[in-house]
């Protein structure tokens, strides 16, 4: 039996999210990346002695919107509290935060695996501010400190223990980052800090229900490298019970560069952080009709809108899915259907030209020139049989996004209508034909597969012109005479 076989792994996440607020969560610094280091923080941010902090509005907006989009219960009475502790970038010796009312409760999150689908259950998701950053690998015997992050608005949503596999992991880190991005409240950039992830694992018999000494590892700030530290943690961590020795409970880095992780110190219990109410900040109450206006302005989610358009368009589970990849994708297609009814097509010409002219790009949808009107327009040639798919992809997309002109215009100026004239098509047909006379001895004894072969011919000798359509109809005829 394979240990992994032998043991479960439990697996709860933490995912901090920083909000889209322009300003902090308690003063109105900015939160624009980049900045000159310390250029954005003033003495609230730092907690000197008499300022007074007040709450940004738009980021309770926010975290509402997260949890009504997660299933959660809306906490009504609410207040912040100070979460004591040192570290070098946390400047005022304490982090304020949410403890016994976090702002949502319990929820879950669908995730589709390998295995199916499965809802990742929450326990809470809660409202706090950011720390600074250490940078230590400007100066050589110093760590420089930024805290233009520190005091700005995070949510961190936090399951159940109740992940069992990297993959789990990893598909619910992308769901997450799917849906801060769909509802406009976090931009999702990992590489930026903008969104991370703590892991806390532990590994236990399978058939037992106690959990396992648990151990956290801190800054994710990959999906890639969520899926691989914990895949390292469940290794050791079977590797360490194999052996017989105990598992300590500590906090734990991820070094990227050989896929392992290193102890940076014990884990501290909630009682060490000797939680207590800010005395600085009014509690804040909500209303229903508050939470009721912020319930009206949700998009429809990606799963309820990918279902929406396999049911109402009869597109498959693939193509739906990837149209609500993303909202700016899901957004331009809708934009697209006001002009066209080519449903298929258009989700084909989305996926599948413009999703590799984006990429080469290293844009988005929401940076595309192409109207949508044009798109239906150049698709509309294409289903009318008057330029080929292959033509109008790679010969007339690229001119239109260029020149932002009527793409039937364009392509008659190019000559790349293909000609249905039955004289021409047949002339063509016959030269191929009299050209491969034992392919067409092969074909008549029951080779058909040459039928392609066949159409290939016509469309070199027409130079891409001939409707393919009607070449083949012609060619059956004939071959088949």
């Amino acid at each position: 039996m394979l240990l992994q076989e032998k043991y479960e792994a439990v697996i709860g996440l933490e995912v901090h999210a920083q909000l889209a607020t322009v300003s902090k969560l308690f003063c109105g610094d900015s939160t624009a990346f980049g900045a000159a280091p310390n250029s954005q923080v003033s003495p609230i941010t730092l907690g000197h002695p008499g300022t007074l902090p007040k709450t940004n509005k738009k980021a309770v907006a926010f975290a509402i919107k997260m949890g009504l989009a997660c299933h959660c219960e809306i906490e009504k009475d609410n207040y912040f509290a100070r979460k004591n502790y040192f570290y070098p970038d946390l400047p005022k010796g304490y982090q304020i935060s949410q403890h016994t009312t976090p702002i949502c409760k319990g929820g879950y999150v669908t995730i589709h695996t390998t295995h199916g689908r499965k809802d990742v259950q929450l326990n809470r998701i809660h409202l706090e501010e950011d720390a600074g950053k250490s940078i230590h690998d400007l100066e050589e015997e110093f760590t420089c400190i930024d805290l233009n992050r520190a005091g700005t608005p995070l949510i961190e949503i936090v399951t159940e223990p109740c992940i069992h596999s990297a993959e789990e992991a990893w598909h619910y880190v992308t769901e997450i980052r799917k849906l801060v991005q769909w509802l406009g409240i976090c931009d999702g950039n990992m590489e930026e800090g903008s969104l991370r992830c703590d892991a806390n694992i532990s590994v236990r018999l399978k058939g037992v229900t106690k959990l396992g000494t648990r151990v956290e590892v801190k800054n994710l700030n990959s999906i890639r490298n969520v899926k691989k530290a914990i895949e390292f943690e469940i290794d050791r961590l079977i590797g360490l019970l194999e052996a017989g020795n105990p598992i300590q409970q500590q906090t734990r880095s991820f070094d990227a560069s050989n896929d392992t992780t290193f102890a940076i110190r014990d884990k501290e219990e909630a009682n060490d952080y000797r939680y207590f109410p800010d005395p600085d900040l009014a509690p804040f109450h909500l209303r229903d009709k508050y939470i009721n206006s912020i319930k009206d302005t949700l998009p429809e989610l990606p799963d309820a809108l990918a279902a929406r358009y396999k049911s109402s368009y009869g597109l498959s589970e693939y193509d739906a899915s990837q149209l609500c990849d993303t909202r700016s994708t899901a957004d331009y297609f809708e934009t697209v259907i006001a002009y066209s009814k080519h449903y298929k097509a258009i989700a084909n010409w989305i996926l599948g030209p413009l999703r590799q002219y984006l990429n080469e790009q290293q844009i988005d949808f929401a940076a595309l020139t192409l109207e949508p009107a044009k798109l239906a327009a150049i698709i509309e040639l294409v289903e009318n049989g008057k330029v080929s798919f292959s033509v109008a992809s790679s010969k007339l997309l690229p001119v239109v996004l260029e020149k932002n002109e009527d793409p039937l215009t364009l392509a008659e100026s190019m000559n790349l209508i293909q000609i249905s004239d039955q004289h021409a098509l047949e002339k063509w047909v016959n030269e191929a034909m009299e050209a491969m006379p034992e392919k067409v001895a092969e074909y008549r004894k029951g080779k058909k597969g040459l039928i392609g072969l066949f159409v290939g011919e016509v469309k070199k000798r027409s130079q891409g012109k001939a409707d393919p359509k009607q070449v083949t109809i012609l060619l059956e005829q004939k071959l088949n005479q």
